[in-house]
């Protein structure tokens, strides 16, 4: 199967997450009752009979809820900002030159196995067995313009276009069902039987016209983004190689984007007419390969790789290399060692927010005041780094510093919505007993995510706890009115009423 609902998203070598399994049953469940199932969850119809083709409004809304229920329940889903900020910085790279121009978020799952895949609304995830193996930035970059590609083709909506009543049940049902198809074949064609095997049979006939749009338009991507554009027919070619190895246990990615040789064919024809361009690696590309390779295996194991690493110097960036040894002593608490791998960094003319966020958190450790007075620092020579604000706002609320940590994630959120940060000074309000603020930041956190009855919820909360002035309360009914009127919007975008 390679239509990229969520391709591959949950496809694992041994197992397939408990959450995935159970909401699919619960959607089978919506599908085999589906009056019942459409009026107890107020479930929306996607088309109608004079609109087949789904909106790119209601696309990003289906992204959005998968995207939501993965970081929340995913086990894999990996939650650091810097692995993040790196594929969405490449990423946005990409998408500027395509078609779309923005609205895409690009994320990562902890999992070992070669896969990326891409989601409803221009949402695309990224294994960190994708990273380690691929051999240059471009390389990275061509899988990336690939997922991109399937989004701006609008291939998940164009899938659907014969399909003139599809319930959001159905829909979510139809994605889970090829996920599990992807760890459990039985299961997955049970899921898919039950509610809509006519359609997905329809639409793996399309597969490979899909796919191979992806790699026209990906090449020209690349290629527009500055990329080497040859990397994407070398990268899957060396994959297709490589499965030899695997005889019946392909990588994922082959499943979920089947290789044929006329497919490398065509996309070594076309790069024909493209120059090579030798691109150099960014240091960020080095350190993230390194930081998710320090987080396999225990502390102990990580640290000895690190250090044979280095002492066989068997490394591609040795700045790279001690900034993972620096890592994997994080995990060891060993905050001295930390501190003297990221010199090591340091004296090899690395420098990096990734780095020096390290560095203030070994400092930190071993002298609170030195450790703050870097964070600060550094902060005013990379201000638009996430993970040094976040590292530097968690230092204050862990040191009883409210006042200043309070001050400080105002001054960010007023360069815009974090939830990252709401939740932070909803943790904030909450240790100084601060209930109203505290649901208050809670919301806007939820709000910033789509999350709007959560964010409703937490609103009304915040009304009636006690101790609210005549300007906290307006404030409060202001925003709540706000999001009301946003999910009525929302719900008669949905179809949900007249």
């Amino acid at each position: 199967m390679s239509w990229d609902i969520i391709d591959g998203m949950c496809a694992r070598s041994s197992r397939f997450p408990r959450f995935f399994l159970a909401t699919a049953l619960v959607g089978l469940l919506l599908l085999v009752q589906p009056l019942a199932g459409a009026q107890s969850a107020n479930l929306p119809d996607l088309g109608d009979t004079a609109s087949a083709e789904l909106s790119w409004r209601t696309e990003r809304r289906v992204g959005r809820d998968i995207m939501n229920q993965i970081q929340q329940k995913e086990p894999t889903y990996l939650d650091d900002p810097e692995v993040e900020s790196y594929l969405n910085a490449l990423g946005t790279r990409l998408v500027a030159a395509s078609p779309a121009g923005a609205g895409f978020h690009f994320f990562c799952l902890d999992d070992p196995s070669i896969n990326a895949f891409a989601m409803f609304g221009g949402y695309i995830g990224v294994n960190a067995g994708l990273v380690a193996n691929v051999q240059n930035e471009s390389e990275l970059a061509g899988v990336l313009a690939h997922e991109v590609s399937h989004v701006t083709q609008r291939h998940l909506a164009r899938g659907l276009e014969k399909q003139r009543q599809i319930s959001m049940a159905s829909l979510l049902v139809m994605a889970l069902g090829m996920l599990a198809a992807n760890s459990n074949a039985d299961f997955g064609s049970a899921v898919i039987a039950a509610g809509t095997g006519g359609m997905i049979q329809a639409q793996l006939g399309f597969s490979r016209e899909f796919e191979r749009e992806a790699d026209r338009a990906g090449i020209e991507l690349l290629q527009k983004a500055g990329f080497d554009p040859h990397a994407m027919s070398s990268f899957f070619e060396r994959l297709q190689r490589a499965t030899r190895a695997y005889e019946n246990n392909a990588p994922v990615y082959l499943r979920t984007h089947p290789l044929t040789v006329e497919r490398i064919s065509e996309m070594q024809d076309r790069e024909q007419g493209m120059a090579y361009r030798q691109v150099p690696d960014s240091l960020a590309f080095h350190l993230v390969r390194a930081r998710l390779a320090a987080r396999q295996g225990t502390p102990a194991e990580a640290v000895a790789r690190f250090r044979q690493m280095l002492a066989e110097r068997r490394f591609t960036h040795e700045a790279a290399a001690q900034y993972g040894l620096a890592v994997a002593l994080e995990r060891q608490k060993d905050w001295p060692g930390m501190a003297r791998a990221i010199q090591e960094a340091h004296a090899r003319n690395a420098d990096s927010p990734m780095i020096e966020r390290l560095f203030a958190e070994a400092l930190l450790r071993q002298d609170e005041a030195k450790g703050l007075a870097f964070y600060q620092e550094t902060l005013r020579r990379f201000p638009d780094s996430p993970a040094l604000a976040y590292g530097y706002a968690e230092a204050l609320l862990e040191r009883d510093q409210w006042n200043k940590g309070l001050r400080f994630i105002e001054a960010r959120l007023r360069g815009g919505p974090d939830a990252r940060l709401y939740r932070l000074k909803a943790r904030l309000h909450a240790s100084r007993k601060q209930v109203a603020q505290y649901h208050h930041a809670l919301a806007e956190a939820y709000a910033h995510e789509g999350i709007l009855m959560a964010a409703i919820e937490q609103l009304e909360l915040a009304q009636k706890a006690p101790g609210l002035d005549f300007y906290e309360l307006s404030a409060i009914d202001a925003r709540l009115r706000q999001l009301k009127r946003e999910r009525e919007e929302e719900r008669k975008l949905e179809g949900e009423i007249p």
